[in-house]
């Protein structure tokens, strides 16, 4: 364990500047989505990039409890997004 008010180790400091990072880029990718909806081709190819190639089509099921179903993805990400939840398994 780190002393209190050491600096972080090198593997530390990587780790906190990745969570930053993909934060970001989340948080990035939603704004996107709010501006310019899922109709969007540059959010379309951000949800075709999250999932492989495609977007799913029909309900969407997360893991998230209270909320296990979804009517699209465009509306689970939208969720995601609003809660701040971005890394949510589907």
């Amino acid at each position: 364990a780190q002393q209190l008010g050491t600096p972080l180790s090198d593997q530390e400091y990587d780790q906190f500047f990745r969570f930053l990072r993909n934060t970001l880029q989340a948080s990035t990718a939603c704004h996107l989505r709010e501006l310019y909806g899922c109709q969007n081709s540059l959010v379309q190819t951000l949800d075709k990039y999250e999932n492989h190639g495609i977007i799913p089509q029909g309900p969407v099921c997360s893991k998230e409890p209270g909320s296990p179903s979804f009517p699209s993805f465009c509306t689970f990400s939208f969720y995601r997004c609003i809660k701040k939840k971005y890394f949510l398994e589907v």
